[in-house]
């Protein structure tokens, strides 16, 4: 858990940079900023190169591997550890390429190229506007049709993301609760959340592959008795410990991203005004109900929710409210 704790704090002292990337007169600083993000990303990856490296040297000193072998559990522990870094790793940052194109086929996201009206033209125009304070490119901007107020970031690299949001959102927000929503979904695409989640959800995704494994082997080979390869008593029980560590791990996930979230209200703030986007928090609550968002998306929407606290992708509305209140 101290490992990443660790991480998140490298992640999050960047956001000192807001400073920096919503000042205008400092637009010279952009590149220190870029240079901040690039080490962000290099020290997360350079850091859990170092847990699994640690867990290997753990390994060693305890002699778990001979205790495995003893027990009849033929396993080399490094071999699975890479294995399960690339097996881990490839899925998120595939997810992570697929994103901006998945996230239009399953959301219905219509990109507008070209303004057909004022309300598209408005649109772009704040869109360009806090991109342009951000200090990243313009995003492809869509509307995505629900009568729910929601939107939503996404994109492999922050200088060719898509920001989308829904009719609902359009027809029952006011052009400055608008502003602050765009705000914080530009704020994610600043921030690198997209790539920062997706490095977190492969680091997780390799740690569960790996002790799930091992746990099939050892009830394969121990419990089971199974002499030869590996039998359908490894595979049921490897697979079902991956689904129960997953829905363990996802509890760690769902913290991060409701950390992150107040981030982004922040940003939102910083970018639109702090009185807008408290604005646009509290039309959120009067909704009566959210509209969920796909699982791939939820973590980047402004409306998002789980099963219990634990399990949610957001923090209730009326804590995030408070956080903006209490900022000075």
């Amino acid at each position: 858990m101290m490992t990443f704790e660790v991480n998140f704090s490298l992640y999050y002292h960047s956001y000192a940079g807001w400073n920096v990337l919503f000042n205008p007169h400092n637009r010279t600083n952009l590149h220190l900023t870029e240079v901040i993000i690039m080490m962000r990303i290099f020290l997360f990856l350079a850091t859990n190169v170092a847990i699994m490296a640690a867990i290997t040297i753990i390994f060693n000193v305890l002699g778990l591997g001979s205790v495995l072998d003893a027990q009849g559990v033929d396993l080399n522990l490094n071999a699975l550890l890479v294995m399960s870094a690339i097996i881990g790793m490839t899925g998120s940052v595939i997810s992570l390429a697929m994103s901006k194109w998945s996230a239009k086929q399953s959301m219905g996201v219509q990109v507008i190229t070209q303004a057909q009206n004022q309300t598209e033209r408005w649109l772009l125009d704040i869109v360009a506007k806090q991109a342009r304070l951000a200090g990243i490119d313009m995003p492809e901007v869509g509307i995505f049709q629900t009568p729910e107020a929601n939107a939503f970031a996404t994109g492999m690299n922050k200088n060719n993301a898509l920001v989308a949001v829904s009719t609902g959102l359009l027809q029952n927000m006011s052009a400055d609760e608008v502003e602050a929503v765009i705000g914080h979904e530009i704020t994610h695409v600043a921030n690198g959340d997209m790539v920062t989640m997706a490095l977190m959800q492969g680091v997780v995704n390799t740690f569960v592959y790996f002790f799930a494994t091992i746990i099939g082997h050892v009830v394969d080979r121990v419990i089971l008795q199974n002499e030869r390869g590996q039998g359908m008593g490894y595979y049921i029980t490897q697979m079902a410990a991956q689904i129960v560590l997953g829905f363990l791990a996802s509890m760690l996930v769902m913290w991060f991203s409701r950390y992150r979230e107040f981030k982004a209200d922040a940003g939102g703030a910083k970018l639109a005004g702090r009185d807008k986007m408290i604005g646009a928090l509290r039309a959120l609550q009067r909704g009566q109900e959210e509209q969920d968002l796909p699982g791939h998306l939820a973590a980047f929407g402004i409306n998002g929710g789980g099963m219990g606290g634990l399990f949610m992708s957001h923090p209730p509305l009326e804590e995030r409210i408070a956080a903006l209140q209490n900022q000075h």
